[in-house]
């Protein structure tokens, strides 16, 4: 890290987050992939890219953000699809263990 003798780390700081937004939103259009899928690509807290993509992408990219927006908009629309699906899946999946139809050790 520079020397804080004119504030030029705390603008280097700055220049990374707007980075990160831009790459993030980038990943979440081309993938249109979920918040959870994003931040599991960068190794980072969904809490981070929420707000990276909510609060700081409309200062860095206004146009990114619209898409972005548009993805996000759909995911929150689609979740309690998403969470059925899961549910099913795991009760078969349950279902098919009692019945012996599934092997555990693969």
């Amino acid at each position: 890290m520079k020397e804080n003798t004119s504030g030029e780390w705390f603008a280097d700081i700055e220049i990374a987050d707007k980075e990160r937004c831009v790459r993030l939103a980038e990943y979440l259009i081309e993938h249109k992939a979920t918040v959870r899928a994003t931040a599991k690509h960068f190794g980072i807290s969904k809490s981070t890219v929420h707000k990276d993509l909510a609060e700081k992408l409309p200062h860095a990219n206004a146009v990114l953000y619209q898409e972005a927006k548009a993805i996000l908009a759909i995911n929150k629309a689609e979740r309690h699809l998403r969470g059925g699906q899961a549910t099913k899946i795991k009760y078969k999946t349950l279902k098919n263990i009692k019945r012996g139809k599934f092997d555990l050790t693969r």
